[in-house]
This record gives C-alpha cells, sequence and structure tokens, in this order.
C-alpha cells in the first residue's frame, strides 16, 4: 500500500464515498488536485459550494432548481397536462437529451425498495397526487427503471392513481429488464416515450 500523508488519505476517504469513485480513481484524481494549480482548486471549492448552498427541489415536481420552481416547470411551452413521473434528476435529464418529450415531469426521488427499508412513504408522491387531484392532468407516463425497484413502484402508482382517473401509461419497448433510465441512450428513451403502452 503507497504510503500516502494524512491528509490524502482523508480526501480519498472522501472520495470513494462519492459513486463509481474506487481507490484507483480517488488516487487519479488527487493525483490532478495536486498537479492543478491553486486558483482552479479554488474555483473547485467554490462550485461544489454553490451548489450544495443554491440547488434545491422543485416546489412542483421535486426536478433540481436554483430558483422556486425549475425551468421545465416554468416553461410556458410544455404541455402541462401531460406528467412523466421518473425517480431522480438524473432521470429528467436523460430524457431531456432524448429531446421529443414536450410534457413535464414528476420526480419520486426514489424508489420503493422493501430490502433497503424504503417504503411509498419515502417517496415524493403526494405532490402528484395533488397535481391530479386539480383535474388539468390528462396522462400520466410511469418512467421508472425497469428493475425489481422500479417495477414495483411503477405496479404501486398504478393503483394508487387509476381511482384518481388520470390516464396511465408506462413506457415501452427498448429498456431491457434491470436498466437504469439515467444510462439509457437518447434513441432508446426516445423509443420508449413513443411506445408507451395504457395500464
Amino acid at each position: 500500500m503507497a504510503n500516502y500523508t494524512v491528509s490524502i488519505e482523508k480526501l480519498m476517504e472522501s472520495l470513494i464515498k462519492l459513486p463509481g469513485i474506487g481507490r484507483r480513481s480517488a488516487e487519479r484524481i488527487v493525483a490532478h488536485i495536486l498537479g492543478a494549480s491553486k486558483d482552479e482548486i479554488k474555483l473547485l471549492s467554490e462550485s461544489l459550494t454553490k451548489v450544495k448552498e443554491n440547488v434545491r427541489s422543485c416546489a412542483i415536481c421535486n426536478n433540481l432548481s436554483e430558483e422556486e420552481t425549475c425551468k421545465i416547470c416554468q416553461d410556458l411551452q410544455r404541455h402541462k397536462d401531460v406528467v412523466c413521473v421518473v425517480e431522480k434528476p438524473g432521470d429528467v435529464t436523460a430524457i431531456e437529451k432524448a429531446g421529443n418529450f414536450q410534457g413535464v415531469y414528476h420526480v419520486l426521488l426514489g424508489s420503493i425498495s422493501p430490502l433497503e427499508g424504503r417504503g411509498p412513504g419515502d417517496l415524493k408522491i403526494e405532490g402528484l397526487i395533488q397535481r391530479i387531484k386539480k383535474g388539468s392532468i390528462k396522462e400520466i407516463i410511469i418512467a421508472t427503471d425497469a428493475d425489481t425497484e422500479g417495477e414495483t413502484t411503477a405496479l404501486y402508482l398504478t393503483k394508487l392513481l387509476k381511482p384518481l382517473g388520470a390516464h396511465l401509461s408506462r413506457i415501452g419497448l427498448g429498456l431491457p429488464m434491470g436498466s437504469n433510465l439515467e444510462y439509457a441512450d437518447a434513441t432508446t428513451l426516445s423509443k420508449s416515450l413513443e411506445s408507451r403502452r395504457a395500464i
């Protein structure tokens, strides 16, 4: 094992806690930081602080925003009567990259996972129910991941929302079982939205 200083070890321990970062990646990041100028590192540090201080959940859909409501909810060109329900903000980004969805979103901020101790009460569902009860929504597209947790969440939402009278559909072809929406390519997502089916 390499003989690093205490401060380097502490930094690597912090980096390893980030998703997708193992020890080797942490070592490369630290090497880059050590080789960078103080101005670059100061800018990085300030950017991290600003993101943590300024970014919050949209009051309407729970997407990431620096204002009370996100840019998508503010956009007057979007079809507010079609709501795509996703698990996390990264899914919104993935669908937006596909470029053919003109509706709005509702971000659950998670999925139902009994093994990890997450139930329906841990998700942001109440806001979606209130949006449906206002009567201005024509279609709810359930676009949770195609894994066990995503399918469980989709089934729960279907049973919960169907009695409220909203037309429900589920994204269709293209997403293999067990896959995460966030990592699907734009073409696949585009086709999945186009081939959604009523549920």
